[in-house]
């Protein structure tokens, strides 16, 4: 499901802000663009994946501090390493070392007298629960909406799966009668007709042409799924499963089916059934 979450959190002349954005997506994808600690990357993902199970996820991070001519420190042990690699590099390339002020322009070596890893972190967890809240917020206003689109394609599929139940009633009138006439046109005479062979016949083409088993299967795919999109909690893996049965279903009554009136149906049900497939692409 789509979402959008912001949060901002502050302190002192510190402020963390994170943007999360959210598309649909069969599984869980997260995507962070910022340069963060490795322990703090993995407690932001951790929340992501507790909070969120289906999606891309795009987390943006940003620190800014606020306040002219605050006073810096230099951090000696990443100096120490800065100048160590770009030693080693000159050395490999064959040209001078790096001055100090190369030294002090790498990342992470002048920080702000103020600049605390733990502050920062601290931060950009509390900002990250606030953009959390509001994309759950978002993605449950849009998952309402699916709820009812999805409930509505259901009703339509026990709709067609009822027509299809009381024409299979008839099939083997339908067949006695076809049959009859497909006789009487080779024969040309009813008198030579065998009344035995003839129910034999019909009764061995009823019985390849059954679909009770899927029709009860498929109201029971049907009323599950019904219940796990009212139900609580992730319901997009278990409505593909669903989905996949009870394609499975119109798919054998369909090949059984001897009626004209029948495949239509099957038909129409697919159609409806590819309407909800799509839209079940969009359900965590």
């Amino acid at each position: 499901m789509t979402g959008f979450g912001r949060g901002v959190a502050e302190q002192g002349p510190l402020r963390a802000t994170v943007d999360l954005r959210s598309v649909n997506h069969r599984f869980l994808d997260l995507k962070l663009r910022a340069t963060i600690a490795p322990s703090l990357e993995e407690q932001v993902a951790g929340r992501i994946r507790s909070a969120i199970e289906r999606g891309a996820v795009t987390i943006s991070v940003h620190i800014a501090r606020s306040g002219a001519g605050t006073a810096q420190r230099i951090d000696e042990a990443a100096a120490r390493a800065s100048h160590a690699s770009l030693t080693a590099l000159a050395r490999a390339l064959g040209i001078a070392g790096p001055d100090l002020a190369l030294v002090l322009a790498q990342p992470g070596v002048v920080l702000a007298a103020d600049d605390r890893e733990d502050a920062s972190e601290a931060l950009i967890l509390a900002a990250l629960d606030t953009a959390l809240g509001q994309l759950q917020q978002m993605r449950a206003v849009e998952g309402r909406v699916l709820e009812r689109e999805l409930a509505a394609r259901i009703e339509e599929l026990g709709q067609l799966r009822q027509a299809i139940q009381t024409l299979a009633t008839g099939v083997t009138e339908q067949l006695h009668k076809k049959l009859t006439e497909r006789l009487r046109k080779l024969l040309g005479d009813d008198s030579k007709l065998d009344p035995t062979r003839l129910a034999q016949e019909v009764a061995l083409l009823a019985e390849r042409a059954d679909i009770t088993e899927e029709i009860v299967r498929l109201g029971s795919h049907l009323e599950q799924a019904q219940a796990v999109i009212g139900g609580l909690g992730a319901s997009g893996r278990k409505l593909d499963f669903l989905v996949q049965e009870i394609g499975r279903e119109l798919n054998t009554i369909g090949s059984k089916s001897q009626l004209t009136e029948i495949s239509s149906s099957v038909v129409e049900a697919k159609a409806v059934l590819e309407k909800f497939r799509e839209q079940v692409q969009n359900v965590e």
